[in-house]
C-alpha cells in the first residue's frame, strides 16, 4: 500500500500508520476478550510453571488460541517486537494439550514429573523452530527457565528441537522460499582469516558495551511500566479504556518510522528481517568515512542517505529502536524482546566495525598480506553480545552460529557474550526476572554471589506456625469445616492435636472424596427411603392389625399423596400435604446430617502421602533455597522430633530472601532470632514420649496409597 500511494505523502502515511494500528488493536482486543494469560513473553511464565508452581488458565487451548492470533498480528503489524517467547509459550501449550490428550490413553502422561520434563522439551522446540537453532535452543531454554535441570531431560530436548527446526526450514524449501535447507541469515566471511588478534580488544569493547547497554533495557523496560502504574489517573484511565494504550503507542513508533519522514535517517522502510540481512552483510559500507564510496545494492540502499552518512544512520537507528523497543514490549499483545535487541546489537556491531574500517581503510597488515576489516563479523559479536546481556546467557553464542551457518567468529563471539553478561549481571536482573518481579509472580528469586549472612536464618526464623492440619481420629466435622477456612491443595495429617505428630500429608481432593461419600446425594436419598419405610412401618404396627378396613384407613393416613388437578395445579390438601412432608423431611436430614457429622473419619479408602517433605527448624535459608530449587516444591513443613510445628512456602522464602539484607548488603537481624533456643530442641522428657508414642501406634495399620504417588503434593 505505501509503495502504490508513491504520488500522495499523506495517502502513504495513513496507509503506513493506519495497518499497524489495526493490526495492533486487534491483536490486544481479542487476547483480552479470549485469554488475557496470553499476554506477553511467555518465558517468565514458564520458569515460574517449571519451579513447581501451577498458574491457572495459563496452559489451555483458549491461551493457544488467543497466542497464536495474538501473534501473528502482532508480528505482522511491523512494530519492533519479538516471536522468541511467545514461541516456547505456544510450544509448551501444545506440549500440556498433548499430554492431556494422552493421559486418555496412558496414565504415565498424569504423572506431573513427566509433565515438567514435557515442558522443559517445549522450551526448547520454542527456540529451536524460532531460529532454526536446535542446539542453542535446548541451551537457551536450559539457561532461562531452569536452576537445576534433569540430565535425562537432554536429549529430549534435542529431538524434539531438532525435528521442529527440520520442519521449520523444509517448509520453507516447500514454499520454494529456499533451494535446500541452509541456515536462516546466511554468511559469507571469509574463512582463511576471519580477522585478526588485533581486532579483540575492540570485540570487548563491544562486550562491555553491550554489558552496558542490556542493563539499561531491562531497567528502562521496568521504568516505563512502573511509571504507568505510578501515574493513577493514566492507570485508570488506560484500565477503562484498554485498547487506547497500544494503539497510541503504535501510532508513536509507525509514525516515527515513516520512511519520507524521520524514518528515512534510520532505515524506516526495512522490516526486521530485512534489516538484520542487510547489517551481517560481509561488505562495507564505509571506507575513509565516505559512505557514497560504497555501491548499494538491495534493501542496503534503506541505509544510504545523501545528507548524512551511514555513521549517523546507524547511531539514529541504535538509539530509536533502542527506547521504541523497550517501549513496545509493554503492550498488552503476545510479544517478545529477544529479536528486538538481537537487531539492536547487531546494529552497534555494525558501527563499531564500520569505524574500524574507517580507521583502517587499508586493514590491519599481517606478514604483508593485507586483509580488510569486515564490519558483519562485528555485527555478529554485537548481536550475540547485547541479546545475552538482556537475557543473561551464554547460549546466544551458539544461537548466532546457527542462526548465520559460519563459526568462524566463534572466540570474538564467546569473548563479548561473557564479558556483556558479567557486567550486566551485576547491574541488573535478567529481562524475565524483571518481569517476574513486575508482574510479582509466585518465582523463588536466586540468593545472588557472596550472601553469607543466609547461612545464619533458619527455618524457625521464617516459617508460619499457624498451621492447618487434621488428626487422625477428627469427625467429619472437623473435616468440613477446615475445607471451608482454607484453599490449601494439601493438609497435613497428624497423630492428635496433642502429640501433633506428622503422619502425612492428604490432598484437598481425597478430603472432599471422604465428605462427599459421607453427606453426598446417594446418601441421602439412601438414608430418605429408609426412613420413610421405617416410618411406614412404624405406622403400620401402630394400627389395629385385625380389622382390614382400619388397616387401609391407617395406611391411607400415613400416605402423602399429591393430587394433581386437570389443570395441572395442586389441590389445597396435596399442597399442605407436601409441606409437611417437606418440613418433617428437612427437620429429619438435618438431625441426620449432624449425625453424620459427628462420627469419626475412616481414612482406609483414602490415599496419604505417607512422606511429604519435611524440614527441620534449624535448617539454613540457604539450604532450603537449594531444595525447594531442586526438587521444585512450593512447600514443606517443619518438625521438630516428629512433630508438626510449621510450614513454609514459596512466599515466606521469597520474602525472606528479599527482605533479608538491606540495599547496602548490612545483614538484618533475623525477625525472630530472640526467640531461638540456643540449646538443642529436643529433651529427654520429649524423646521419652516420642518413643511411648512409637511403640503405642507401630502396630496400628496405617491409609496406605492404593496406586503409587505420581506428584509431589501442591499448596496454595
Amino acid at each position: 500500500m505505501y509503495g502504490g500511494l508513491d504520488s500522495n505523502v499523506f495517502l502513504q502515511y495513513l496507509a503506513w500508520v493506519t495497518y499497524p494500528v489495526v493490526l495492533i488493536t486487534f491483536s490486544a482486543g481479542f487476547t483480552q476478550i479470549l485469554a488475557p494469560q496470553a499476554v506477553g513473553s511467555g518465558i517468565p511464565e514458564m520458569k515460574t510453571i517449571l519451579r513447581g508452581v501451577v498458574l491457572k488458565e495459563y496452559l489451555t487451548f483458549k491461551t493457544f488460541v488467543a497466542k497464536v492470533i495474538g501473534l501473528t498480528c502482532a508480528l505482522g503489524s511491523g512494530m519492533p517486537l519479538g516471536k522468541e517467547g511467545p514461541f516456547v509459550h505456544i510450544a509448551s501449550l501444545c506440549a500440556a494439550l498433548l499430554s492431556k490428550f494422552m493421559s486418555l490413553f496412558g496414565g504415565i502422561y498424569e504423572n506431573e514429573s513427566r509433565n515438567i520434563e514435557m515442558l522443559a522439551a517445549a522450551c526448547a522446540v520454542g527456540v529451536g523452530c524460532c531460529f532454526a537453532a536446535p542446539i542453542g535452543g535446548v541451551l537457551f531454554s536450559i539457561e532461562v527457565t531452569s536452576t537445576f535441570f534433569a540430565v535425562r531431560n537432554y536429549w529430549r530436548g534435542f529431538f524434539a528441537a531438532t525435528f521442529s527446526a527440520f520442519i521449520f526450514r523444509v517448509l520453507a524449501v516447500w514454499n520454494r522460499d529456499e533451494e535446500t535447507i541452509t541456515a536462516l541469515f546466511k554468511t559469507r566471511f571469509r574463512l582463511d582469516f576471519p580477522f585478526d588478534l588485533q581486532e579483540l580488544p575492540a570485540f570487548a569493547v563491544i562486550g562491555i558495551a553491550s554489558g552496558f547497554g542490556g542493563a539499561l533495557f531491562v531497567y528502562l523496560n521496568r521504568l516505563i511500566v512502573q511509571f504507568i502504574r505510578k501515574q493513577k489517573a493514566i492507570n485508570r484511565f488506560l484500565m477503562k479504556k484498554r485498547l487506547l494504550y497500544p494503539a497510541l503507542v503504535t501510532l508513536l513508533v509507525s509514525t516515527l518510522t515513516f520512511p519520507p519522514g524521520f524514518g528515512q535517517f534510520m532505515a524506516g522502510k526495512l522490516t526486521q528481517k530485512e534489516s538484520l540481512v542487510t547489517l551481517l552483510d560481509n561488505r562495507t559500507w564505509a571506507k575513509q568515512g565516505i559512505a557514497e564510496e560504497f555501491d548499494y545494492i538491495g534493501h542496503s540502499q534503506a541505509w544510504k542517505h545523501p545528507q548524512v552518512n551511514v555513521f549517523v544512520t546507524l547511531v539514529l537507528f541504535i538509539v530509536m529502536k533502542f527506547w521504541m523497543s523497550a517501549l513496545a514490549t509493554t503492550i498488552p499483545v503476545p510479544c517478545g524482546a529477544f529479536m528486538p535487541v538481537f537487531v539492536i546489537g547487531a546494529a552497534f556491531g555494525r558501527l563499531v566495525g564500520e569505524s574500524m574500517a574507517a580507521w583502517f581503510p587499508d586493514g590491519i597488515h599481517t606478514d604483508g598480506t593485507i586483509y580488510p576489516i569486515v564490519p558483519g563479523g562485528y555485527a555478529v559479536v554485537g548481536a550475540a553480545a547485547l541479546s545475552g546481556a538482556v537475557t543473561h546467557t551464554v547460549s546466544t553464542a551458539v544461537i548466532v552460529f546457527e542462526l548465520t551457518g559460519q563459526i568462524s567468529h566463534i572466540l570474538p563471539v564467546m569473548i563479548a557474550v561473557i564479558l556483556a553478561n558479567a557486567v550486566a549481571q551485576s547491574l541488573q536482573p535478567s529481562l524475565y526476572d524483571s518481569i517476574i518481579r513486575i508482574k510479582k509472580l509466585p518465582y523463588l528469586p536466586e540468593l545472588g554471589w557472596g550472601h553469607h549472612e543466609y547461612y545464619n536464618i533458619r527455618v524457625e526464623d521464617i516459617m508460619v506456625r499457624d498451621v492447618r492440619y487434621i488428626t487422625l481420629n477428627c469427625c467429619y466435622r472437623d473435616l468440613h469445616n477446615v475445607l471451608l477456612t482454607g484453599h490449601l491443595k494439601t493438609l497435613a495429617l497428624v497423630e492428635s492435636a496433642e502429640s501433633m505428630i506428622l503422619l502425612g500429608s492428604i490432598e484437598r481432593a481425597q478430603l472432599q472424596s471422604l465428605l462427599s461419600q459421607q453427606l453426598g446425594r446417594p446418601r441421602r436419598l439412601q438414608y430418605i427411603r429408609e426412613r420413610a419405610a421405617a416410618e411406614k412401618k412404624r405406622l403400620s404396627v401402630v394400627s389395629n392389625p385385625g380389622s382390614e378396613d382400619d388397616s387401609q384407613r391407617a395406611s391411607q393416613e400415613v400416605r402423602f399423596q399429591v393430587r394433581v388437578t386437570a389443570g395441572g395445579e395442586m389441590g389445597c390438601g396435596g399442597k399442605h400435604l407436601w409441606l409437611f412432608y417437606i418440613c418433617w423431611m428437612s427437620k429429619c436430614l438435618s438431625k441426620w446430617e449432624e449425625k453424620q457429622l459427628d462420627e469419626q473419619v475412616n481414612f482406609n479408602n483414602c490415599k496419604i502421602d505417607p512422606a511429604p517433605f519435611q524440614l527441620v527448624e534449624r535448617t539454613s535459608l540457604h539450604k532450603t533455597h537449594t531444595i525447594f530449587s531442586l526438587l521444585g516444591l512450593d512447600h514443606a513443613y517443619v518438625t521438630s522430633i516428629g512433630r508438626l510445628i510449621g510450614v513454609v512456602s514459596l512466599k515466606e522464602l521469597r520474602k525472606a530472601i528479599e527482605g533479608s539484607v538491606t540495599v547496602k548488603g548490612v545483614k538484618v537481624r533475623p525477625p525472630l532470632a530472640s526467640f531461638r533456643d540456643s540449646g538443642t530442641s529436643s529433651s529427654e522428657n520429649e524423646a521419652t514420649e516420642l518413643h511411648k508414642l512409637w511403640d503405642r501406634h507401630k502396630s496400628m495399620s496405617l491409609p496406605r496409597e492404593h496406586t503409587p504417588s505420581e506428584s509431589d503434593e501442591k499448596s496454595q
